[in-house]
């Protein structure tokens, strides 16, 4: 799986609806509307996230490794 900061993931996600709410600390956190789902990005500068990390908020937002590129 490729790696990516958590700056570039909040680009991608807004691109798929997700809208920022909030800033707290480093965290960056997303809503969509129709859903009950947050997402919690951590943002450390251009510094990658975790692949594990990673994933989950893929499966949280609902997004796949193709949606990446």
């Amino acid at each position: 799986m490729k790696s990516i900061s958590g700056k570039e993931l909040c680009k991608i996600v807004q691109k798929y609806g997700w809208l920022l709410k909030r800033i707290k600390g480093s965290h960056h956190i997303f809503e969509k509307t129709g859903l009950d789902t947050t997402l919690s990005i951590p943002v450390h500068g251009n510094k990658d996230l975790k692949i594990g990390t990673l994933k989950a908020l893929l499966k949280q937002a609902n997004l796949t490794e193709n949606d990446l590129l």
